[in-house]
């Protein structure tokens, strides 16, 4: 499945072995470079030898490694699971899953492939512990930590509400196991027994937590417990409210806007620390999502992400392919044949069962796979025009389709057009470059300073000011539409100059005050006057 560890200290053999992680971390070292590992320990793989043993009888003494309840009945007899909690990556169905052998149901909250450890046992506690530190003496500078705040659950594990219908038998339950009753404690264990030894980095992986100050106590700087973690406001901010992570919702730019100044301000005025992304292995292309992809467009969109984001405070993640613009799958694409990914393969079964007599409820539930499904973000990585996208060799399947577009959206093209002087547009990745060079220079700025917005409230115009010790005020302003729009500068603001843009390679040539006139999806950074 991906996510289901079988073994956390040994590399499965279709990938190489534990030296060829050796001489990786090795190599990284010699180039300035670390490996951050990924901690998957809210559950592990069924093929786990801790799972085999716990299921294989009733006393075994790993049996409590695991969540086991006894089955509830119906009128016949027949088990039914313990509670109605849906499973996250398919409500449709249970997030227990039924063992024949001993009759009784494991906690599976993702799939009935990777059963949940039980973190109440101290023993699982122990064995995590080692399990990071073993990565760490080889030379891990630190994790992502998977839906680590899915680690405690509430041990009465009562009924969640019924809030996708009165009609549907499993209902989210993640009021019940999100930032569950102990898990800072566990936290703070983890911090104090293994990760202080070595100074290592963490970020949280942390969904449905919104919070301020419940997020604060995880990353605030006196006690907090990670690094960083990954706040999902962003990413989740097309999901229907209360609902699951597969519905489309209606979003504005003033939506976006405030989401990210929340955690831009949180984060300076309770010293905290943010970490910045809008794209990953878990979301569909950014590109995609939040601009507009078509031929004529794509570039700019993907480049006004780049600069917001390589303007905001905290550490910048970026994902593979953003940097080139990738975008998701094309639309005619045969979900049943092309789709791999066991989310969007559960929502189209249960789309199906529940509207193949209505198309026009099924192409609505079409479009939110065509524009969610985590599918499009792992397709392979187009590093040339060559088969398959010189991911592999043309005789070699790769495991998923390869984005039809590869021929003309490849890392080769991107890397070679700065070379082309008559060009008057950087490529995405050369605007990346760019980007990040710039938030090096000034970080001060960009990644430590304070942050404002700046202007009334727009649907189409996000705009803010970044200021520095050293480096002084800049302002970056978004239009995150796909029509030309006006913005007046304030009048207290005063525009040295505009410094950079996501159309020209050059300076923008914009007026410094009064009305600023903005192509579709055009982003501007200027320094200001101190």
């Amino acid at each position: 499945m991906g996510y289901d560890i079988a073994d956390y200290k040994a590399i499965d053999p279709i990938y190489g072995t534990i030296e060829d992680v050796d001489h990786l971390i090795a190599e990284l070292k010699k180039r300035g470079m670390k490996l951050m590992m990924d901690l998957v320990v809210n559950h592990t793989s069924d093929e786990h030898a801790w799972f085999h043993e716990s299921r294989s009888s009733l006393n075994n003494s790993k049996r409590s490694w695991y969540i086991w309840k006894k089955p509830r009945r119906d009128s016949a007899g027949n088990p039914l699971p313990p509670n109605n909690w849906s499973l996250i990556l398919g409500e449709a169905n249970s997030a227990w899953t039924y063992d024949a052998k001993t009759d009784e149901y494991f906690l599976s909250l993702f799939t009935p492939e990777q059963p949940d450890l039980n973190w109440e046992k101290p023993e699982v506690r122990a064995a995590v512990h080692d399990v990071m530190n073993f990565w760490l003496e080889r030379g891990a500078c630190g994790y992502r930590m998977d839906v680590i705040n899915l680690i405690s659950k509430d041990q009465r594990f009562p009924d969640a509400e019924p809030v996708l219908g009165s009609d549907r038998k499993y209902h989210p339950g993640s009021k019940y196991y999100v930032n569950g009753p102990r898990m800072h404690e566990y936290l703070q264990e983890i911090k104090h027994k293994v990760l202080q030894k070595y100074d290592a980095i963490t970020v949280g992986e942390m969904p449905g937590v919104s919070d301020i100050d419940e997020i604060l106590r995880t990353v605030g700087s006196k006690n907090g417990e990670l690094n960083m973690i990954f706040i999902f406001d962003v990413v989740d901010i097309d999901n229907e409210p209360g609902k699951v992570r597969m519905t489309l919702h209606d979003w504005s730019v003033k939506d976006l806007g405030c989401a990210i100044t929340k955690w831009q301000r949180a984060m300076i005025e309770c010293d905290g620390w943010n970490s910045v992304f809008v794209e990953n292995h878990d979301n569909p292309r950014s590109v995609s999502r939040y601009c507009d992809d078509s031929d004529t467009y794509r570039e700019y969109g993907a480049k006004l992400l780049a600069l917001m984001q390589t303007t905001l405070s905290g550490t910048l993640f970026v994902y593979q392919g953003e940097e080139l613009g990738m975008r998701n799958v094309p639309k005619n694409w045969d979900i049943m044949k092309e789709y791999k990914d066991i989310e969007s393969i559960n929502f189209w079964k249960k789309s199906k069962d529940l509207y193949g007599h209505d198309p026009k409820r099924l192409a609505e539930e079409r479009k939110v796979l065509e524009k969610k499904a985590r599918d499009h973000a792992r397709t392979p990585m187009q590093w040339s025009a060559a088969p398959n996208a010189g991911f592999c060799d043309k005789d070699v399947e790769p495991w998923m389709r390869v984005n039809d577009d590869f021929p003309t959206l490849n890392a080769e093209q991107q890397q070679q057009q700065l070379a082309n002087d008559d060009s008057e547009e950087l490529s995405t990745y050369h605007f990346w470059q760019r980007g990040l060079a710039n938030r090096k220079a000034h970080a001060d700025v960009f990644v430590y300073g304070d942050y404002h917005t700046v202007g009334p409230e727009s649907e189409e115009v996000f705009a803010y000011i970044r200021t520095g010790k050293e480096s002084g005020k800049w302002i970056v302003v978004l239009n995150f539409t796909g029509k030309e729009v006006q913005w007046h500068i304030p009048a207290e603001v005063e525009v040295q100059g505009w410094m950079a843009g996501n159309y020209l390679k050059g300076k923008p040539d914009k007026p410094v005050n009064g009305q600023l006139d903005l192509r579709p999806w055009e982003g501007i950074l200027g320094k200001l006057a101190i």
